[in-house]
């Protein structure tokens, strides 16, 4: 009698569309199908149990818009005057997020630009890292905005089949970002016990160990945020104590940082930069950890003091995480630019060749390095564990309980983890190899996470008054197209070098073409090409605060 009732309700309710009306379950909140910020399905706890396909339940979600009285009123547009607490109680998902800019991965990269580019490519990644920022603001503001993330409102945009193929795609780029990380943290391992953990038990020991973490967030999700603080902060000091151990050329710092500068034997290294801080997992991230904070979007007031704090604790943190990247080029430029090892350093081998040149001391160099790859590998890892149970949440609205749910998304990863481990720990060259692929495959995931977000972030009907304005959807058109732009010359550059034979160079041949079509057939959908630069920018289009 009771799930008639309710269902007769929902029922009255989607023929009404009352704006101001908000349907709520025991654990879960969702809004109307009508609601002025977003076009979002209504969902009914009908059994009266926990709903386990919340990204965050109501009793976990952190409370911050009770400290005013106004803050609850709902239609509300007053945007309270700023507050420190508030801005800590916000600071933690830009955090999570920017871990991504710090993963074994990004080292690999760091290190080689350093050594083969020396301080020259220090102001790539400071536009990189802004560039990085611009598209980590428009995540947020998706999630804020909507109350949903990324890969659930891709479900309601697409089709069934391109809906399928943007899944598959998310799914294959983060098993390849989480190889890359299990496999850092496994190098860290064997570093610190001085060769007695081989690579595959160090991928055994990581692959479990981030279900310890991940249970911290059952105690609040300051703790699981309180952790990661402790993981970057430990690579903050262990890469600051390497650059003030090796003593970089301040003078040369500051030129790479001020004057562009791309050479031809650079190039690679230009693009790898670029590929590495944007990371396809990291945008569907992101837009579902701002959802930690309690925020009713009916209330505009609370949804603009939302994006005003958001967009302050990203900055900060992204601001960290270029300083570490800079530390780590400073240090193996300073080291290793134009010497005979500098072609060959990687992740492997690069503690053991600053152990030759720094090595001995109080804390020896090779240890340092060994702990601020840990703890990249570590946190890189829970927080693509993260990304995998939303993105196969969002796409496939799977019911099932998050423990069961972080079970199959982790094993999805670490089994072809463990095998690429046992088959290419052989020697370094071929986990060098191992990394140029892995980068390979996120790169032709980019455009399928960069397009879909502008697709929404642009539509009044899923964002409401929040939609970006004409001028900042230009210019983070502008970005997209160019961040696509150098990942796909980093395809053409790496199949071109790599492609041997015709069979092979014929499936590449229509890889390519399936992938442009894709591309193709996104854009299109989204109006880009015909509308975007035919629209008249104004002031209020750039600030992604209003």
């Amino acid at each position: 009698m009771e799930i008639q009732l309710q269902q007769h309700k929902k029922k009255e309710f989607e023929a009404e569309g009352e704006e101001n009306r908000l349907l709520q379950s025991e654990e879960c909140e969702t809004i109307p199908l009508s609601s002025p910020q977003s076009s979002i399905s209504i969902s009914l706890d009908l059994d009266g149990v926990d709903r386990e396909d919340c990204v965050y339940a109501a009793k976990d979600k952190i409370h911050i818009f009770d400290l005013e009285s106004n803050g609850n009123n709902v239609g509300s547009t007053v945007v309270p005057p700023f507050s420190w607490k508030k801005l800590w109680l916000f600071t933690g998902p830009g955090l999570l997020m920017s871990v991504a800019f710090l993963d074994p991965g990004n080292l690999e990269g760091d290190l080689q630009a350093g050594a083969i580019a020396g301080y020259s490519l220090l102001w790539l990644l400071m536009w990189s890292t802004i560039m990085g920022l611009l598209i980590q603001l428009l995540s947020a503001r998706l999630g804020v905005a909507t109350g949903r993330h990324l890969a659930e409102l891709c479900r309601e945009e697409y089709s069934n089949w391109a809906r399928l193929v943007l899944w598959f795609l998310a799914e294959l780029a983060l098993i390849a970002a989480d190889i890359q990380e299990v496999i850092g943290s496994a190098i860290a391992l064997k570093i610190l016990s001085h060769g007695i953990l081989p690579i595959w038990a160090g991928v055994v020991i990581t692959a479990f160990d981030c279900f310890f973490f991940l249970f911290l967030e059952n105690y609040g999700v300051r703790k699981l945020e309180g952790v990661f603080a402790v993981f970057i902060g430990t690579m903050g000091f262990a890469f600051a104590w390497m650059f003030f151990d090796t003593k970089p050329n301040e003078e040369e710092l500051l030129m790479g940082l001020l004057i562009p500068r791309v050479g031809s034997k650079t190039l690679r290294q230009a693009v790898e930069i670029v590929g590495c801080v944007i990371t396809p997992h990291n945008v569907f991230l992101h837009s579902a950890l701002v959802q930690s904070r309690d925020i009713d979007i009916r209330n505009k007031g609370q949804v603009q003091e939302a994006l005003n704090y958001y967009s302050i604790e990203s900055s900060i943190a992204l601001l960290i995480t270029l300083i570490i990247n800079l530390f780590v080029i400073a240090v193996f430029a300073r080291v290793f630019y134009g010497t005979e090892q500098a072609k060959d350093i990687g992740l492997v081998n690069a503690g053991q060749y600053l152990e030759e040149k720094y090595g001995g001391g109080f804390f020896p160099i090779l240890y340092i390095w060994g702990i601020g790859l840990l703890a990249a590998g570590q946190s890189s890892t829970i927080t693509g564990t993260y990304a995998g149970q939303f993105i196969t949440e969002g796409f496939l609205k799977l019911n099932i309980k998050k423990w069961l749910r972080a079970l199959i998304t982790r094993s999805c990863a670490i089994v072809p983890t463990m095998i690429v481990a046992i088959v290419f720990n052989t020697s370094e060259g071929s986990l060098d190899t191992l990394n140029e692929w892995l980068n390979v495959l996120q790169a032709i995931q980019i455009p399928f996470a960069l397009i879909p977000l502008l697709t929404l972030v642009s539509k009044e009907e899923v964002m409401g008054t929040f939609r970006i304005g004409p001028l900042l959807e230009r210019v983070a058109w502008t970005v997209v197209v160019l961040v696509i732009m150098l990942y796909g010359y980093m395809l053409l550059d790496f199949f071109l070098s790599e492609v041997k034979g015709l069979l092979f160079g014929f499936l590449v041949f229509l890889g390519a073409a399936a992938w442009i079509s894709f591309i193709a057939f996104l854009l299109r959908h989204s109006g880009a090409i015909s509308s975007i630069f035919l629209k008249s920018p104004n002031s209020e289009g750039f600030s992604l605060a209003n």
